[in-house]
């Protein structure tokens, strides 16, 4: 009766810019005798809903019928709609159902349209492009001697070794075993990342801080010492762009480190920190309950004093023109990432968009988000990230744990229906954007989610002892070839963690920061990241093109990106037996990118843990087509 992807029924599909006419159709069983039918919106920003009178437009056939109506939404934000109708069988209400279906017996819940700024722009430099994530101690060492490097760091002998994970003799894991990766080292190996096609570099913190994850900062003016120096980072800045690619940054705003210039609390800095006097340059940083030893604390890590970022004082130092946000990207930086974003107000955070964009118009501001982020709600209140004024994109956990579910077992169907859901409500500016990762520093190794055993509530004796079996691995070899293509194909920008493309395992944090295995690769697997690069190369379709499903289930997958001028069908067999996908009929002319076609060319026969791409280009002006190109609605 009504499906919301569909431009028969809703057009245009997915997010809107505000002040742009929705047009909407619903279709009825005749037998219904609908005599009326309205559309129901509520502002989700106000909390109030208006109702629209829908107006029968003909008939569908001799059994169903269109109503139709317009809503123009006159502000950014959510709204939310459902549909009544009046039948002989009194008022009906048409339930939301799976993939975005609308009938009477289905699941109840409204619609979801998202609705953006129209001035609301984010920078083209980064779509189509790769993303490559490397936590910076655990990369490469370039050797390079480094200067007042604090005296209470463990340097390992030897790269590669496990990192530590026993608690030390007060029971408490401090994090402070180093392997030595540096900036130079990060340098030496851009032409490796150029061979990986990647585009843009992601650094987990940089700043001066005392643990290996340098996630509680010490000081944001300055780069940690064992790290090099802030001429090394602007070296690597400008031999980044002469191979083509960007540097992005880790901000972490929510927090500090206790032991840090601010908050000082073990006095390593002569300064006065708030922990130790009132009168602090930054006491009203952070809020005490009473001073000194009870204050807020991120997720009650008493190392991690929270920072209230409304002070006026924390907002000019981290916002102001002189501050923390414009110093790095004039230093050469083209972006931030954002810890935590769902834990920093709107306010900050429209400070912190204006700030990166007054000193580089086209940097990028990307935020943690796990969840759907068009409708996170976080302590209570809705957030704001794509209505135009605060995040260009974010993290994509979603489509994550779309990816990684379909290979692992889950229904196919509900994946995708995981992966639509985000197309539908993301903004086109973001979806182009979207980091699409399968494992970072906070999650375990794709490979050992993928073919592992599962982790369960195994604590750190068993995660440190446990390993890919050869059986397992070579499994894991083959599903991560899968997951790397869907990182590649879908919507969005594919973020490798640093590490993945060589064959890393591990479970949760350390494991899942080993080094970098140099001289010990899986070159095979390296070999395919570097053919998927060429694809997207190769496929301006995955640029911006849309997303189409084809099929998914029975633990398969196929998928379709169009531009208006070629398109890519990607179809992956992820269960224990063979598959056969039927192809429409343009399809028979395709030329394969990988895999191959069949002899007959009316379908696709896919093997366990196989999967093959074709490529398929509309007909030029001087071309006749054999029949006509389907369009969305044929993909459905």
């Amino acid at each position: 009766m009504f499906n919301s992807r569909n431009p028969a029924y809703r057009n245009p599909t997915g997010a809107v810019p505000a002040k742009s006419p929705v047009h909407f159709r619903i279709n009825v069983p005749r037998d219904l005798k609908c005599s009326a039918a309205r559309l129901v919106v509520q502002d989700d920003n106000w909390g109030q809903t208006e109702n629209f009178g829908m107006f029968w437009c003909g008939m569908d056939g001799e059994t169903h019928e269109w109503w139709e109506c317009h809503f123009t939404p006159k502000a950014p934000g959510l709204y939310f709609y459902r549909f009544y109708i009046d039948t002989w069988r009194g008022t009906l209400e048409l339930k939301k159902g799976f993939g975005g279906e609308g009938s009477t017996e289905s699941h109840n819940g409204p619609w979801q349209l998202t609705v953006y700024d129209p001035a609301f722009e984010t920078p083209k430099w980064l779509s189509g492009g790769i993303m490559y994530q490397i936590f910076p101690d655990r990369f490469y060492n370039s050797g390079t001697p480094k200067a007042n490097v604090p005296e209470d760091r463990k340097l390992h002998e030897q790269w590669g070794e496990q990192p530590d994970w026993q608690p030390d003799a007060q029971g408490k894991i401090t994090n402070s075993d180093y392997f030595g990766g540096d900036l130079k080292g990060i340098e030496e190996k851009l032409p490796y990342l150029k061979s990986l096609g990647v585009t843009c570099i992601y650094l987990n913190p940089i700043f001066e801080a005392h643990s290996n994850h340098r996630y509680n900062t010490a000081d944001y003016s300055k780069v940690d010492p064992l790290l090099g120096t802030e001429a090394d980072f602007q070296h690597l800045c400008t031999a980044a762009k002469a191979h083509g690619m960007h540097i992005i940054l880790d901000g972490v705003f929510n927090h500090t480190g206790s032991d840090s210039i601010y908050f000082n609390r073990e006095k390593r800095y002569s300064v006065q920190g708030a922990y130790h006097s009132q009168q602090s340059p930054y006491f009203s940083w952070y809020n005490f309950h009473p001073w000194p030893d009870h204050y807020d604390c991120w997720w009650n890590f008493d190392t991690l004093p929270d920072v209230n970022e409304c002070d006026p004082s924390y907002n000019d130092y981290i916002n102001g023109e002189h501050g923390i946000i414009r110093k790095w990207l004039a230093l050469g930086a083209d972006g931030w990432r954002l810890d935590v974003a769902d834990e920093l107000p709107d306010e900050f955070l429209e400070n912190l968009r204006a700030a990166a964009k007054a000193e580089k118009p086209d940097a990028v501001v990307l935020g943690e988000v796990w969840e759907d982020a068009s409708n996170k709600e976080a302590y209570g209140q809705r957030r704001k990230y794509f209505q135009g004024h605060q995040l260009d994109s974010v993290m994509n956990y979603p489509f994550r744990n779309a990816i990684l579910g379909f290979l692992t077992g889950a229904d196919a169907s509900n994946m995708m229906e995981i992966i639509m859901n985000i197309v539908e409500n993301y903004p086109p500016q973001v979806l182009r954007m979207l980091m699409n990762h399968i494992g970072t520093h906070d999650t375990e190794r794709a490979i050992t989610v993928l073919a592992g055993e599962p982790m369960h509530n195994h604590g750190r004796h068993w995660q440190s002892t446990t390993h890919l079996t050869r059986e397992r691995r070579r499994k894991g070899l083959r599903l991560l070839r899968l997951a790397a293509l869907m990182q590649y194909t879908l919507p969005g920008i594919p973020c490798i963690y640093y590490g993945d493309e060589a064959g890393l395992e591990g479970y949760r944090d350390p494991f899942n920061r080993g080094c970098y295995p140099w001289g010990k690769e899986d070159e095979e697997l390296i070999e395919w990241y570097r053919h998927l690069a060429k694809l997207r190369n190769a496929c301006p379709c995955l640029k911006e093109g849309a997303l189409y499903p084809l099929m998914a289930g029975d633990h398969c997958m196929a998928y379709v990106r169009d531009d208006g001028k070629e398109r890519l069908l990607v179809a992956i067999n992820a269960g224990a037996q063979d598959h056969c996908i039927y192809l429409p009929p343009e399809w028979q002319e395709a030329d394969p990118m990988i895999g191959k076609l069949p002899d007959d060319r009316n379908a696709l026969s896919l093997a366990p843990l196989e999967c093959t791409v074709l490529k398929w280009a509309y007909p030029t002006e001087k071309e006749m087509p054999a029949q006509p190109a389907p369009g969305p609605k044929d993909l459905q």
